[in-house]
């Protein structure tokens, strides 16, 4: 296995390509050895694992992967990491590198495409930049991963473990909370990657859950209300929610809710439980019936 842990391999790579660091992707390479080996410990990977992997940058992980599961489809937007890509994982039978944008691809198709049989799990260094939109993807569109192990910016892993009503929650917090059960597996420092960043990072493990906590009528309208009742913080939740088109409740319509859910009408976003939330969306889906 070629040292993708060394910087001056890396870096002798890069140079014979003419490729450099694209900030604007958030490329950072992991090149720890002993934060590798603890995400793919932490994701509890077997001959009978399939793996999702975003954002394979050099190569490093991949390999780690690739030598311990089912099959690998590695997910990358950088067209000039790919001839690299395929030189470092040539020893691999089992991994598949996808050109394009996670964004941008149905997971429902990818699944379909790619994994034939055996369990799912998705283990990836996030680029910092699209972290939250990716992990609202995977969990809005779930196709059936078992996991995800992810490598996330510090502060960002403190919202997505964080428990509904916590100082660090957000709208992800919720979502997260439906769908999974949440778990920091270990700080990361700067130097654990290539090029360095300013800010520490954190993997954390996702582990769907069989069943939600809560029942809900509508999961699409029960995670728009979440996203309503956080894009204006100082807001109440009455006046957040009220205003948005997609939601589309008259705020005396939600007075009631709240009054007969015995919840304040000053409260906010952060301050409900998902019970609450669940109980609030369930409400206006009947009211619009």
């Amino acid at each position: 296995m070629l040292k993708l842990n060394n910087r001056n391999v890396i870096k002798g790579q890069m140079n014979e390509r003419g490729l450099k660091f694209n900030k604007a992707l958030g490329q950072n390479f992991l090149i720890d050895d002993s934060i590798l080996d603890k995400i793919v410990e932490a994701s509890e990977i077997d001959a009978d694992t399939n793996v999702l992997e975003i954002g394979p940058g050099a190569g490093a992980l991949t390999c780690r992967l690739a030598a311990a599961a089912k099959k690998v489809a590695a997910v990358e937007i950088d067209t000039g990491l790919l001839p690299l890509l395929g030189e470092n994982l040539s020893g691999f039978d089992n991994v598949n590198i996808i050109h394009g944008d996670i964004m941008d691809l149905s997971l429902k198709e990818l699944f379909e495409n790619e994994f034939e049989s055996g369990t799912v799990k998705v283990v990836a260094n996030l680029p910092y930049y699209i972290t939250t939109p990716i992990v609202m993807k995977l969990l809005e569109e779930n196709p059936g991963f078992e996991s995800l192990v992810i490598m996330v910016q510090k502060e960002v892993a403190q919202r997505l473990t964080a428990h509904p009503g916590d100082k660090n929650c957000g709208a992800i917090t919720y979502s997260v909370n439906f769908c999974c059960e949440a778990e920091t597996v270990i700080d990361v420092p700067p130097e654990a990657f290539m090029p360095v960043p300013k800010v520490w990072s954190s993997v954390i493990k996702l582990t769907a859950r069989q069943k939600p906590p809560v029942d809900v009528i509508d999961e699409q309208h029960f995670f728009t209300l979440i996203k309503a009742a956080f894009l204006m913080r100082r807001k109440t939740f009455l006046n957040c929610v009220s205003q948005n088109e997609v939601i589309n409740v008259k705020k005396e319509t939600l007075r009631e809710i709240l009054r007969e859910l015995h919840i304040s009408e000053n409260i906010r976003g952060e301050a409900l439980s998902l019970v609450q939330f669940s109980q609030i969306s369930n409400a206006i889906l009947k009211r619009n019936l």
